[in-house]
């Protein structure tokens, strides 16, 4: 029997991309639940959804005194009830005809966690040169520190048993930093990690990004992830 699988969208002000993302999982996954954790946008997202009619019987959340990726995760993995767990941005929905193969890559017990990886063989990172070229070596940082085998920390995006929560459950809150810490876990439980190339493309709207919006925020964000590497080689 084909397992079920739990996809999370974390969602705030989404309105260009919700449809389009979920029209894809429909389109590439079978046996699959679509659980949305939104930050009470206000662009018109939670309305866009709602006039879909595609949710039932999956579920929406909307949370209106919290906010946050890691949080949001954390909130819609407690609503799942799938044998699989998966996350997407949703810009970037191209990469939902990938999750088929990471699908069976887990189905023949070839690895535990599945994650997407612009820099193994084939992998690809096309964004503006200064994300690029910080992203590749934040993750050359974060291998070198961690004495890992992971080669990227940080594209967040997986399909994964669920099993692996029982052990290792998200913790912590902010963006995309969580991940870090967490796969380090995994590697050092013993669980087996496969990487899939990918192909990030230039950011959609870059001009409206909710994690580095300005050069500013962009070097905050990069301490903030330094720092969770440093913390997690001397917490862990």
């Amino acid at each position: 029997m084909q397992k079920l699988k739990s996809i999370i969208l974390c969602t705030f002000n989404e309105v260009n991309f919700i449809s389009e993302t979920i029209l894809e999982i429909k389109k590439n996954l079978s046996n699959c639940e679509i659980i949305i954790v939104d930050d009470n946008s206000t662009d018109g997202t939670i309305d866009k959804i709602n006039n879909l009619n595609l949710l039932p019987p999956d579920r929406l959340i909307i949370r209106k005194s919290e906010k946050g990726l890691t949080t949001a995760i954390i909130h819609g993995v407690k609503q799942s009830k799938g044998d699989y767990i998966g996350w997407i941005d949703t810009n970037m929905s191209y990469l939902l005809k990938d999750f088929n193969l990471m699908e069976n890559l887990l189905d023949n017990n070839k690895c535990d966690i599945v994650i997407l990886s612009r820099y193994v063989k084939d992998g690809r990172d096309e964004r503006k040169l200064l994300r690029s070229l910080a992203s590749k070596y934040l993750n050359l940082f974060c291998k070198l520190i961690l004495n890992s085998k992971i080669n990227d920390f940080t594209s967040g995006i997986f399909l994964m048993k669920k099993e692996i929560l029982n052990e290792i459950p998200f913790v912590g809150d902010g963006h995309g930093d969580f991940f870090i810490e967490f796969l380090y876990k995994i590697e050092k439980k013993k669980y087996r990690i496969y990487e899939l190339p990918y192909t990030q493309y230039e950011d959609k709207e870059i001009a409206n990004s909710k994690t580095a919006s300005n050069i500013f925020q962009f070097i905050y964000l990069g301490f903030v992830y330094i720092l969770k590497i440093l913390n997690t080689k001397f917490k862990n």
